[in-house]
Formats: structure tokens, C-alpha cells, sequence
């Protein structure tokens, strides 16, 4: 398979929306992409097509008729990206309202026991499943993730599950340490103790990589945030089995039974994951020689893979004469210095310099990366590091060693 060279790179950085600068700031390095992704040039122009559009889905018109055509076509585009085992796909609100949504149903048809997460992941589902499980007369158990890898382990999901857990989450990708959890292993532990569990993964920090696998993962919940997948804001995405379809759910009476979307959703919502869609089948078919369009995504997702650890590897490592981050004494670095769970995204700790600063700093040079906070959102991960905060710096396949090499020359002159 062949990896994203400097051609093909060319290619991927010409397909994208401000890739090197800000309206605002001018030139500059896009190191945020856990915070949301670039965009799609084809999905601007598809946004402002449909944007345009007066029509309802559901009319007897022509108009009508394409816009049911074009969300039809969505949804069994997802369904080759993803290889989701039948199930449905649907939009909402946000990542997170769909995280709240799925997690809700799932408590409140499941009956009494144990619903099971981590202390890894992320509030959307953790504030979910400590809610509904206390109105479903549910025990909500957190396990804790491993500070020192920052990820969490099928073992510690096996040493957790118990026959009576009746809904699980898991985080596909942490958000703080970029690290990735292994979904197929932790369902197959929790399935071998509680089959009839519902398993709902957040796949938001994840889906930009690439490689997902429904029907290797054999759960019943997937949620995506399009603006993290090269899309845009504004909506959420959702896949569900056909077993958490079944369930009891908000919806109008005597309507569709199987309908978990809430009133007339934005077609073009669905039009820019085609969009997505594409863009991944596009990048598979100049990386290997696959015709399968299924094939053409996992080739995609692997080429994805090895260009997001070339770009943490030079990071890490160094560049060049570019001394990396692993050699500057006063850097630390989130999850360890050579860890295989990494997706694209290093945080890190200077020594003597408060993050706030650091991130100041590479502003200031044109270098955009954020500050995570021992708040709500990240202190589950900070705190018991010890830490009151850190600095993101997240990578997507689109970025480049050079970008790296700039990051680290201002990283030497930061952490002196």
C-alpha cells in the first residue's frame, strides 16, 4: 500500500478549506484538529448549495424527491464507510445530544443493574450515564483508566463487567491524550460476561483517523460530530442496531415506529457526509489498487494511520537537526513517549512555563494549538496527573513534517 507522499500530500492539502491560513491571523499552522477539523471545499460548496433549497423531504415534487434520494444515498454511504451490520443511521443536535439520546433510551428500556464506563472518557457520556442511570434506578460504575498509557484496557473491562451490567460506553479515542482504546476487545469482554448489554461507543475523537469496523466492534451505539470528520458544524451523527432501534423512544404518535429523528432534519447535513465519504474513498483509490469501495476506505484509514505517527514520530523524535519533544528536559509528554495507542495528538507539560503561556506563545508564531484545562472537560484525565493543565497539539493526515519542523523550532526557543 502505498503511504502519502509529498505529491499526494499536495493533493489532500489542496481538497481542504484554510489549510495554512486563518481569515483573521494570516498565515498559519492548523495544530487543532481534536478541536475541530478542517473542512472539505466540496462540503463549503454543498452547504451553500442546499442552504438555498425551499423544498421539504417527504412532498410529492421533484425537489422533494431528490432530497429523500440524496439522504438515502447518505446513509448507505455511512453504512459502506463504517461497515455497519444493518442497524440505521440518523442525524441530531450534536455529538453529544445524540450521546445523551442513545445513552438515555438505553438505561430507561434496559431495566435495573449496572451501567459501565471509564473515568477515560469524555463528559458527554460520562454526564449522560450518571444521570440516566440514577433515573433508571441504575448503579453507574466508572472504571479507572491507566494514567500512565491514557487509555483504558479490555482486561479492565473484563475485571469490571458483571452479568447484571446492562449498558456500557466506551471511548474510541481520548480527546486529552489522543489516545485510542481497542472497542473490539472491550466489547467482546463485556459481551463474554453480559451479551444482552447495550454498548454505546463515542467515536468523536476518532472518526477523523479513519478504520472504523461496526460489525467488528458488535455494538449497538456509534456517534460521530461531523465537524471533528472534515465536515461541518451544526448536526451529529448516529448509527444504532436494530436492538437499540426496538427500544421505547421520543417520538409522535402514530408515526414511524423505527423514526429516532426529531422533526425535519437538513439534507444537506446529509449531503455533506457523502462528501466525506467520498473524500475517503478518493484518498483509498490513490494509496492502493482496491476496486471494493470497502477496500478503498481501509486502505484509506491505514495510509491515514501511518502519516498521523510519521507526524507524531517527528514530533516526538525530532526532525532533521530539529531536536524532538522527548529531548527538551523540560517537556512532558502526555500517555508516554512511545505509545501505540497515539492518534495523531501529542499533549504536553513545560516545565517552569504555564501552558496558557506555551499556547500563547505559538500563537503568537503563527501556530495554532489549545489549552486543555483540569475543568469539567479534562479533569478526569489532568488531576490525577497532577496537572492544571496542558497543551494539545493535534495532527490530521493533511499536516506535514515541515509544519512539525516549525513547531519544534519554536518549542527549543519555549522550553530553553
Amino acid at each position: 500500500m502505498a503511504q502519502i507522499n509529498s505529491l499526494l500530500l499536495e493533493q489532500v492539502r489542496d481538497r481542504f478549506a484554510q489549510v495554512d491560513h486563518c481569515p483573521q491571523q494570516g498565515p498559519r499552522i492548523f495544530f487543532e484538529n481534536a478541536g475541530g477539523a478542517l473542512t472539505l471545499n466540496t462540503v463549503v460548496d454543498t452547504s451553500q448549495a442546499y442552504a438555498a433549497i425551499p423544498d421539504n423531504q417527504g412532498r410529492e415534487n421533484s425537489g422533494s424527491h431528490e432530497l429523500v434520494r440524496v439522504i438515502n444515498k447518505a446513509k448507505e454511504d455511512m453504512a459502506v464507510f463504517m461497515n455497519a451490520p444493518g442497524g440505521q443511521f440518523f442525524v441530531g443536535e450534536s455529538g453529544t445530544e445524540l450521546l445523551f439520546r442513545l445513552i438515555m433510551n438505553a438505561c430507561l428500556g434496559a431495566g435495573a443493574g449496572v451501567v459501565l464506563g471509564s473515568t477515560l472518557e469524555h463528559p458527554a457520556t460520562r454526564s449522560a450515564c450518571d444521570r440516566w442511570a440514577r433515573i433508571s434506578g441504575q448503579t453507574h460504575v466508572l472504571i479507572p483508566h491507566d494514567d500512565a498509557t491514557g487509555t483504558v484496557t479490555a482486561e479492565a473491562y473484563t475485571a469490571a463487567v458483571t452479568p447484571d451490567t446492562k449498558v456500557a460506553t466506551i471511548l474510541h479515542t481520548s480527546p486529552v491524550t489522543g489516545m485510542g482504546v481497542d472497542v473490539a476487545a472491550v466489547s467482546q469482554a463485556i459481551r463474554a460476561v453480559a451479551p444482552d448489554c447495550f454498548i454505546i461507543v463515542d467515536g468523536i475523537q476518532h472518526a477523523a483517523h479513519g478504520r472504523i469496523d461496526l460489525t467488528a466492534y458488535n455494538v449497538d451505539g456509534y456517534v460521530v460530530s461531523p465537524y471533528k470528520v472534515f465536515s461541518r458544524h451544526g448536526y451529529g451523527v448516529a448509527w444504532i442496531s436494530g436492538r437499540l432501534t426496538g427500544l421505547e423512544h421520543n417520538a409522535l404518535i402514530d408515526g414511524p415506529a423505527d423514526n429516532w429523528e426529531m422533526g425535519t432534519r437538513d439534507t444537506g447535513a446529509y449531503a455533506t457526509m457523502s462528501d466525506v465519504v467520498g473524500y475517503f474513498e478518493w484518498l483509498g483509490s490513490q494509496v492502493s489498487d482496491a476496486t471494493d469501495r470497502r477496500a478503498k476506505f481501509v486502505a484509506a484509514g491505514e495510509a491515514i494511520h501511518a502519516q498521523e505517527k510519521a507526524l507524531t514520530d517527528a514530533m516526538i523524535h525530532g526532525t532533521g537537526n530539529l531536536p524532538g519533544l522527548a529531548e527538551m528536559e523540560k517537556v512532558t509528554i502526555l500517555g508516554g513517549v512511545d505509545n501505540p495507542a497515539r492518534e495523531g495528538l501529542v499533549s504536553l507539560r513545560v516545565a517552569g512555563v504555564p501552558s496558557v503561556d506555551v499556547v500563547k506563545q505559538l500563537n503568537e508564531q503563527c501556530i495554532r494549538t489549545h489549552l486543555r484545562k483540569a475543568d469539567h472537560y479534562s479533569g478526569n484525565v489532568l488531576t490525577p496527573l497532577g496537572m492544571d493543565s496542558c497543551v494539545r497539539v493535534s495532527m490530521c493526515h493533511y499536516n506535514s513534517v515541515a509544519e512539525v519542523a516549525q513547531f519544534l523550532g519554536a518549542m527549543k526557543t519555549i522550553a530553553a
